[in-house]
């Protein structure tokens, strides 16, 4: 399976603010077996299927994601 090198998540409310993140694929296998992907600091880590199904991982004691409203694969 040809999985993205980079996606982009986007968070927050349908007409409101939003942030969107870019991850990037890493070498690790999520417990679904499709690849995480993490931002630059590491932080921000989620697990994409190629369906682009998300699931956000915890990297810190009391740590809860919000799921991403939107997915995008980007483009290099």
């Amino acid at each position: 399976m040809d999985f993205p090198e980079s996606y982009e998540l986007v968070f927050g409310t349908p007409g409101g603010g939003s942030d969107t993140v870019l991850v990037t694929r890493t070498a690790m296998k999520g417990a679904g077996g499709s690849p995480v992907y993490a931002d630059g600091t590491g932080i921000v880590r989620a697990e994409i299927s190629q369906g682009g199904e998300v699931r956000m991982l915890a990297t810190g004691g009391h740590q809860a994601h919000e799921a991403p409203r939107e997915v995008r694969p980007r483009s290099t």
